[in-house]
């Protein structure tokens, strides 16, 4: 029998074929992003990375392996080191200061996502919550090994790029992957349903994090 997240991709496939095709990543890659779609991107990206970091904890709280607790209380913190050490050049570089971060409101997707993945926890099980995570992880490393090849011409995007193609976490999102096949492999039917439920609809709101950072997305 295939592993869950096998089964995940599958359904997911035509999502994720639309982010490696978005304007916002093919311009990342070509060096045309604009730099403020970038810098509201990066604000956006900032909330939601804090919300990953609380719910990996959250998470690990109802886990009782001690050997996912002890992965998902490291990701606690919301980034891991290498991507921590690049979003801090990115905001230093971009000029981006606390005080822009407390005036800028909370776009409707990014608030949207967040809540999805609170969701899935408070309203489904651990779980569910995980593979509502593992988009993140996944679909972020294969845009990261699809663009890695040829680049891109802008010093800040190519960081970008490195960080998601990097060692660490590439063997981050292997070990998450594992995660949620083990988790998938001791739950039922109707909850592996639901696991995968939660992974797409992860996969959807990741498509649409471009758009709303391209689009600058408002809430009126």
């Amino acid at each position: 029998m295939p592993e869950i997240t096998q089964s995940m991709h599958q359904l997911a496939e035509p999502l994720w074929q639309e982010s490696f095709n978005h304007p916002f990543i093919k311009e990342l890659a070509a060096g045309n992003l604009p730099t403020d779609t970038f810098r509201y991107y990066l604000k956006q990206d900032r909330y939601y990375l804090q919300n990953f970091g609380d719910l990996h904890k959250q998470i690990a709280d109802h886990i009782s392996s001690p050997k996912i607790k002890e992965f998902l209380y490291a990701g606690a913190e919301g980034l891991h080191d290498d991507e921590a050490d690049v979003r801090k050049t990115f905001f230093q570089e971009l000029a981006i200061t606390p005080a822009e971060i407390e005036a800028t409101p909370i776009a409707p997707n990014a608030y949207s996502y967040v809540s999805h993945m609170y969701h899935e926890l408070h309203e489904g099980s651990p779980a569910r919550a995980a593979a509502a995570l593992l988009p993140c992880y996944w679909l972020y490393n294969e845009i990261g090994k699809k663009l890695i090849k040829n680049g891109s011409p802008v010093k800040i995007y190519q960081q970008f790029i490195d960080t998601y193609d990097s060692d660490g976490f590439t063997d981050a999102t292997n070990e998450m992957i594992k995660i949620v096949d083990e988790l998938g492999a001791a739950a039922n039917s109707d909850e592996q349903k639901g696991m995968k439920t939660a992974f797409v609809r992860s996969s959807w709101f990741e498509l649409h994090f471009w758009g709303m950072a391209y689009e600058h997305q408002q809430w009126a």
